[in-house]
Parts: C-alpha cells; structure tokens; sequence
C-alpha cells in the first residue's frame, strides 16, 4: 500500500508514524528476552510499533518497507529485523524502551516472508517465498552468505536452541525443509498432507518442531462432506528434529464448531503448553501435553474426544478480531497476540484462560466499507459450522494452490485449482470456463454454496467487493535480457492472443485441448499471467508443476497457435518472461 508522505507527522513523544486513520494490521509480533516490549509488523501501513507491555501503551513507531510481515528480536533485545513482503527487502532497527530507529534496508530477494536470529545473534535467516529458498545474513556485514533449497513457498522459519538446525514451512509443497545448518544442506523433507503451513514452534528439548497447516479432503462442498471434515480439517502437526522420520498430528476441529485458518504457534517454556490461533474462527487455541499425535492412518476428521472432553488440556479463547503471530512471555504465565484486524497486541492469561489486556496500535474509529469486506472475507463463520474462510484458499487473495470441488463450475466431481483473486475486479468473465459475468452472484455462490453458509445481505456483498478492488498484483519486475528475449518469444508464438497485456488475459472463452466430457461448461477463460510465477501447480487441475512443463507439455505452441515449439533457449526466455510478469 502507498501512503504519501503528507500523512507522516512527528509526535511530541519524538516518534515519527502514520496517522491515527491508518489501519496497523499487525502480522506478527516478537516479545523482548526479559518480557518487557514488544515489537509488531504493522502490515497495512508499512510500519514497525515498539509497545511497553507494562504499562500498555506505544512507545513508538517508524516507516520501514511495504507490507511489513514478520519480525524478531536480536538475543541481545537491541535490534529488531523485519521483513518487508512487498519491497523485497529487511529492515534493521535499533531499539531502546523508548525509541525505534531503522538503521538500514537491505534487498534479500522475491517476496520475503518469516525471519528468525540464530541464537548466539551471529545470522538470521530469511524465508524467500518467491525464490522456493532461505537466504543467510550476516548481523555484522549485513550481507548474504549462503542460501539454502526449500520447498515451494516457504513462509515460516525457526532455528533449534543450540542454532544446530533451520526448520522451514513450506505452504505449497505441503511439506517441512529440516536443514543442517553446519552443512548448508536439507537433511530431511518432512510431508504435511495439506496446504498452508504456517508459523512454526520449537520445542525447548529440540526433539519436535510444531506447525499447522489445513488438510484438504478432495470431496465436493456440500454440507455433509462440510461436517464430517471431507472438504478442509485443520491439523497441529509435529515433525520430528532428533531423528528422521514423518510427521504426527492431531486433528483441531470439534465436530459442529470446527476452527478455522490456524496460523500462529508458541510453545511454553516448559514445553507442556501449546498455544495456536485460529484467524478465521477469532480464538486462541490452548493445548495440554500429552496430546494423542499419531503418525499413519491418522488423525481422524475430528479433534480426539478424550481430548475434547478434558479442559485442563484443551481450551478455545475467544479473541475476536484475526489473530495471527503468537508469543509466550518468559514466565510461561501469559501469551502475547498479535491481532491482525483488531489492530491491537492482546495478552491471554494461560491459567485462566482469558484476555486480560489489549493494547491499540492505533486506527480509525470505524472500520472502512473494504475493511469491513476484508473481516467478512476471513471469516470463518461465514462456513457451514464454520471449518474455513474465503481466506483458506485464496490466501491473501491470492491462491494457496490446492484443487477443491466447489459448484462454481455447475457440478459437483470436476475439482478445479483455486484461481488467484489478484486484479479480479477487472479481469472478467469469472471461473475456469468464463461462464459467470456478474461478479456479485460469483461472491454470493461462493459465500452460500462453497462455504454453504449464511445468505449474505447486500450491504456485506458490496462489503466484499470493495474489498476485492483493493486486491491488486504486484508490481512487475524489472525486465533482465533474458526476461525481454522472453517477452519476444512470447509475442512470436502468439501467445498475446490470448493472454493480452495489461492484465495478459482475455474476456472469452477458447477451447485449448484440456477439455473433459464431465465439465458442464465447454472451453476456458484464459487466466491472467500477471504473478503467475508464485501460482504453482498450472492449469485448471494442477497437473503441471513447473511452467517448463506446461510449455513443453500442456500448452505447446504447435497446439495452440500453429506456432513451432520453443527450443531450449526461448523456453528459458519464455519462463524468465513469465516470472517478471
């Protein structure tokens, strides 16, 4: 988001920040060593806060880079780094009870998500999603030294206390990177069976590292296969860090109020206590070692009933808002929040199981018409007894890549990739086969078939939809010579014709050889190109996996154009094209 500088003031407290009007949305929060402060990645106005947890108050706030998305502390609580998710970039701050400077911004590479600091404070590590890879920096030089493989979108990252190991949570290759830090290398990939893994947690022994991610069930939406967990289940899992081997979990959801979009996890200094939030169904879930985890054949489609049943060893905390990042204090006493749509840092009384403090990081009084969009959007209520959002598979409004069998194609059977909703508001007509025109009756289906919710009113469908306007591409990337031999190639095999700029898509529907008898709508809508580097796997069913394979493979130039297919090197230009897009 751009914010002009005329909306920049200096306060009499000597901080330089946004207007009150600025909505923060914090992403993520890190707490200090001794428990003290707190600093949060603001995301929606480009900005980092230092808040007093004692006393409850901001003490102050500065511009770092665009969209701020996760943050740590240094061991010795002096600086903090943030990573800056649209500006492709790290800033370093230093930090004193009363003051927060950056003090530098360096470019680490595509789309950096999570960041942890190895615990001597010698490096920190940063999850490129936009490269499938983690680059390590030097806290010294602030300069890269190594970077090392992940899997497909990496967003999350925590580092073993003895900062022997690097644990990765990959969102779309379903899976866990564990790496060797002294070697550089993977030294095991851990699969998850579901898509959008999130924050991780390390236990203190080092022997597990918790994550939660959703498991997709491939069976229609209707609200039977909605109930028995058929169509989304939320999963805590644990990977295994001491030896190799698959990963465990146990299934979150009560059957009949079922959480939504989990996302955060902190574990307890004593390792007996895990906390998770759910951002989609607004609460903080508190689980009680032992936990029944299981390995193969599981876990059942619905949270254990022992465990349901015992309140000393799991507990739902409602939090309101969307809760995201999530922190214990050094006592083990109280978690720290950070609460994305409540524009605020709540702290949870563990024993009792409550909110005892939120502390505002300020913004307007009233929420605006696309924000109020937005809420609706990641809400999981809006789901038959409430098992997913909007948000769950266009995440950010974007895609989480996983196929889903919805009745937005006409039938129930025929799963299709979840579409990116990036640009949507202009990039009509809608779904796979272009057969909707009005996007008002797409949201409505989607909020009462798809989720087979409540029927929305009016006033929250236009909600909605001013919400999607506000949901763009990224900006391009600067063209290399590679990139602009790419975008010749692209021209001379005709593929402008139907993916034309500026959006590089289509108002019609083509027929392109993919067809199936089973689809009750005929031909495609071409979907736009713009991001279509981050949008794998391919096509309407996701059977490509690489862009490479989808121009040799699925989408040939002599198949579609009458054009000769690419040789090696206009295929390496064709996809570097496509990646700057």
């Amino acid at each position: 988001m751009f914010i002009p500088a005329t909306v920049l003031f200096v306060r009499s407290l000597g901080r330089s920040s946004p207007t009150e009007e600025l909505d923060r949305s914090p992403y993520d929060l890190a707490v200090s060593r001794d428990g003290r402060f707190a600093v949060t990645a603001n995301g929606t106005s480009d900005t980092v806060s230092l808040v007093d947890l004692v006393t409850g108050k901001v003490s102050a706030e500065t511009r770092v880079g665009k969209r701020p998305f996760a943050i740590a502390f240094t061991p010795d609580g002096r600086r903090a780094l943030v990573t800056n998710w649209l500006s492709d970039s790290v800033t370093v701050l230093a930090v004193t009870p009363d003051s927060l400077i950056a003090t530098a911004t360096m470019p680490v590479g595509d789309e950096p998500r999570g960041i942890s600091v190895s615990p001597n404070g010698a490096n920190a590590y940063v999850a490129l999603a936009g490269e499938n890879s983690v680059l390590e920096i030097d806290l010294r030089s602030l300069k890269a030294k190594r970077k090392f493989e992940a899997g497909i979108e990496p967003w999350h990252v925590a580092i073993t206390a003895n900062g022997g190991k690097l644990v990765v949570g990959n969102a779309r290759s379903q899976d866990v990177s564990v790496i060797d830090l002294s070697s550089g290398s993977v030294k095991d990939t851990v699969r998850l069976r579901g898509h959008n893994v999130r924050h991780i947690a390390i236990a203190p022994d080092g022997d597990w590292a918790y994550v939660p991610n959703i498991a997709e069930r491939g069976r229609p939406a209707t609200r039977e296969n909605i109930d028995l967990g058929w169509v989304i289940g939320n999963r805590l899992n644990r990977v295994p860090l001491k030896e190799e081997g698959p990963r465990e979990a146990i299934a979150m959801d009560p059957r009949g109020k079922a959480v939504a979009d989990v996302d955060g996890i902190a574990v307890s200094p004593d390792g007996q206590t895990i906390a998770v939030t759910a951002a989609g169904t607004h609460e903080l879930l508190l689980f009680r070692q032992p936990l029944p985890f299981v390995s193969f054949g599981g876990p059942d489609d619905h949270i254990d009933k022992e465990l349901l049943a015992d309140t000393k060893r799991f507990r739902r905390v409602a939090l309101g808002g969307r809760p995201l990042g999530v922190t214990f204090l050094p006592s083990g006493k109280e978690i720290a929040v950070a609460n994305y749509l409540s524009n605020a840092i709540q702290i949870i009384d563990v024993v009792g199981a409550r909110v005892t403090k939120t502390i505002p990081l300020g913004g307007p009084a009233e929420p605006s018409l696309s924000r109020k969009g937005e809420a609706i959007f990641n809400d999981g209520n809006r789901c038959f007894n409430q098992w997913y959002s909007c948000n769950t598979c266009h995440v950010e409004g974007h895609t989480n890549g996983s196929n889903f069998d919805t009745f937005n194609d006409g039938s129930y059977g025929t799963p299709k990739k979840t579409l990116s909703l990036r640009g949507v508001t202009r990039t009509g007509p809608w779904t796979w086969h272009g057969w909707q025109t009005d996007l008002r009756k797409l949201v409505h289906d989607s909020m009462a078939k798809t989720m087979q919710g409540p029927e929305p009113a009016d006033a929250e469908l236009d909600a909605v939809l001013a919400y999607l306007k506000t949901i763009d591409f990224r900006p391009l990337k600067p063209r290399t010579e590679t990139a602009k031999r790419g975008e010749t190639a692209f021209k001379a095999k005709a593929c402008d014709s139907c993916h034309q700029p500026p959006d590089y898509t289509k108002n019609g529907v083509f027929t392109v050889g993919l067809e199936s008898p089973e689809d009750v709508y005929k031909g495609f809508n071409p979907p736009s190109l713009r991001g279509v580097g981050s949008r794998s796997p391919f096509l309407h069913n996701g059977s490509a996996y690489s862009l490479a394979e989808l121009l040799t493979k699925f989408h040939r130039p002599s198949q579609l154009s009458n054009k000769p297919d690419c040789t090696a090197q206009e295929l390496a230009d064709l996809v570097a094209f496509l990646k700057s897009l």
